[in-house]
C-alpha cells in the first residue's frame, strides 16, 4: 500500500463523512471493500449493505447532523480519525461528542475497517430518564472528583 493510496483514501472518507446524507450514501461502494467492517458503541456491521443500513438509520435518527474531521493521523497498518459530531438525535435531544475513527485500508486506500471509539455513557446512556439517575450515582460513587 502506498502512502499516497491510503492518504487520497482516507482524504476521500472523512470527505464522505463531512457530506453524510441520503444522497451521498451511493459513494459508498467505490470507498470501501465489499466486505468492510464498521463498528460503534451501539452496532457492529459487516459489508457494505450492513454499513448503509447503519448509516441510514443514523440519518434517519438524526436532525442538522454533521462531522467534522479535525485530525488525521497515519501509523504503519491504520490511520486514526479525531472527528466532532454534532446533531439533534430522536429520544436524546442535542449531542455534540468528540470521539476517534481507527481505520484500516486495503492496498488501493479504499476502507476495509472502520471502528468507532466515544463515550456512549456520557452522551446517551446518562442522559436516558429511566438509566441516567442511577448511572450518575454509580459514577459519583467511583469517582474522586464530582463530575462537571
Amino acid at each position: 500500500m502506498t502512502d499516497d493510496a491510503r492518504s487520497r483514501g482516507l482524504d476521500a472518507w472523512a470527505d464522505f463523512f463531512e457530506h453524510l446524507s441520503l444522497d451521498t450514501l451511493d459513494r459508498l461502494a467505490a470507498l470501501t471493500v465489499p466486505e468492510v467492517r464498521f463498528r460503534d458503541p451501539f452496532n457492529d456491521a459487516h459489508g457494505r449493505d450492513a454499513v448503509r443500513a447503519v448509516l441510514v438509520h443514523t440519518l434517519n435518527g438524526c436532525r442538522d447532523l454533521r462531522f467534522t474531521v479535525t485530525h488525521r493521523l497515519f501509523a504503519p497498518d491504520l490511520a486514526i480519525l479525531r472527528w466532532r459530531f454534532e446533531a439533534t438525535v430522536t429520544g436524546i435531544g442535542r449531542m455534540d461528542v468528540i470521539g476517534t475513527s481507527e481505520v484500516r485500508q486495503a492496498a488501493d486506500g479504499r476502507v476495509a475497517e472502520h471502528i468507532d471509539h466515544w463515550d456512549s455513557g456520557e452522551h446517551v446512556y446518562l442522559r436516558l430518564p429511566l438509566l441516567g439517575a442511577p448511572l450518575r450515582l454509580i459514577r459519583q460513587r467511583l469517582g474522586a472528583y464530582p463530575p462537571r
